[in-house]
């Protein structure tokens, strides 16, 4: 452990010296305190496993430790990873397995959601998954606009037709305060983890009506072939859809993206869709796939899930609108990110750059968020150091509205032990998860050699109010 933590101090000044400014512009220990000193313990109840990671202050270069809780696949996920979101309620959830678990208060107790088979007129077939192959399925969760919670479950290959993927749409009506389920066949394999994301509406199409849709589209397929996906307009019954070419030509439409003075619902801070879903829902209604053509204009689904062009230029395909209309967008080159930000709907942006240092040889999976009630943005990457094993970190940016410079760089666990994404591989990590609680709390996925499965850790210590 001790090896590990001094590699972590190494690695820690090569990226102070090589990212945020040379050695005269870091501020010293006499000059200012460092920012752990308004920190709080957010959450006075204890839990059963509270780890201390190693946190930089990127400003004062000290180093202390800060309580993080951790939580292992039971609490949600399975062998390779987790899917976490966030609620505005303050909910925790996790649909890494099966089904939706949550938890309301700050990850000391959690419920599992799992779908009664209570037939419900909307659905069209009900088949149970089957006992004893509990363990194989993933899924992909968020809360939409509306406060509805749409969900989906993948089970590959199970029961007597071991061709059919089996695909469940799980949906939590806001308006009605129940759960719903519902299994939908899928004829073409699903093939990996989904990502999901709302479309806003009010939606009229002519696969029905509704106050949002939902697309879900398959990892590999996504990646691989850009093949489409499955979309909804209840949250419940499910149907192909295709994207379209990439050629691009003469832009359809315009669009204004300037939300700064929309005063948006808290709902966009939680809403955001994981990374690889490279798409992001528009408060004017729609959806919005950045740099998708090839001359560098956005794809934008309409409310009536037509395509269109749009001749913007973004500077990634990663963005999120956040609840102040701030648009984010991160860029990775390399050992390098680069989060670019626009108040102005994507007519000008500034940008901050992050260094992984010289330790850093790969990139493995990473992620980022912003919250705009907490002026809060947070980058996650895990990367390949150059002594063997990947290291896990979290960059907490706060009050982004006046500098986009990082305050802290925390090492979330042990940075012991080397995973590859990908079936067949023995140490299993196959993509980065994070989400931010409605106090500013981190909560984030992570693998160390502490357990043989991915593991997530929740934020523990905060800055006062």
């Amino acid at each position: 452990m001790r090896r590990v933590v001094l590699s972590m101090l190494l690695m820690a000044s090569m990226v102070l010296a090589g990212c945020f400014g040379d050695g005269e512009a870091i501020i010293t220990e006499e000059q200012q305190e460092p920012i752990w000193s308004t920190y709080t313990m957010i959450d006075s109840m204890p839990h059963e496993d509270v780890r201390m990671f190693l946190t930089v202050d990127l400003a004062t270069n000290q180093t202390t430790n800060t309580s993080w809780a951790v939580f292992d696949k039971t609490k949600g996920g399975n062998c390779c990873e987790h899917y976490i979101a966030t609620s505005i309620e303050g909910q925790i959830m996790n649909i890494g397995g099966e089904y939706p678990v949550y938890s309301a208060d700050r990850a000391h107790t959690w419920d599992t959601y799992i779908p009664g088979f209570i037939p419900d007129t909307q659905c069209r077939t009900f088949v149970p998954t089957n006992e004893g192959q509990e363990g194989l399925g993933e899924g992909s969760i968020v809360q939409a606009t509306n406060g509805d919670i749409i969900s989906m479950s993948w089970f590959p290959y199970l029961g007597a037709d071991l061709k059919i993927d089996k695909f469940y749409a799980i949906l939590y009506d806001e308006s009605e305060g129940e759960w719903k389920w519902c299994y939908n066949r899928i004829t073409e394999p699903f093939y990996d983890r989904s990502w999901q994301v709302e479309v806003i509406g009010p939606i009229s199409s002519s696969l029905g009506n509704g106050e949002w849709a939902s697309v879900v589209v398959s990892n590999f397929w996504h990646q691989t072939q850009n093949a489409g996906g499955q979309i909804s307009v209840d949250g419940l019954n499910y149907y192909p859809f295709q994207f379209p070419g990439r050629d691009g030509g003469e832009p359809s439409i315009e669009l204004d993206l300037d939300f700064t003075d929309a005063d948006l619902p808290a709902y966009w801070d939680v809403n955001k869709p994981h990374k690889e879903m490279r798409a992001f829902p528009v408060p004017s209604g729609g959806l919005l796939f950045p740099s998708y053509f090839d001359n560098g204009n956005a794809a934008f689904m309409d409310t009536t899930l037509s395509w269109n062009e749009l001749e913007v230029q973004f500077p990634s395909e990663y963005c999120q609108i956040d609840r102040t209309g701030a648009l984010h967008c991160v860029a990775n080159s390399g050992t390098s990110f680069t989060h670019y930000m626009s108040m102005d709907g994507a007519q000008t942006w500034t940008n901050q750059t992050y260094e992984m240092g010289s330790m850093a040889t790969q990139i493995e999976e990473w992620e980022f968020q912003a919250n705009g009630e907490q002026d809060l943005f947070i980058l996650n990457v895990r990367y390949q150091s150059s002594d063997g094993p990947d290291v896990d970190t979290v960059f907490h940016v706060r009050d982004y509205s006046e500098s986009m410079a990082p305050d802290t760089l925390t090492y979330i666990g042990q940075g012991d032990l080397d995973s590859t994404s990908g079936a067949g591989n023995d140490i299993r990590f196959d993509f980065a998860s994070l989400a931010i609680l409605n106090d500013g709390g981190v909560v984030v996925a992570y693998h160390d050699s502490t357990d043989p499965d991915p593991l997530f850790a929740v934020e523990l210590e905060l800055p006062e109010a």
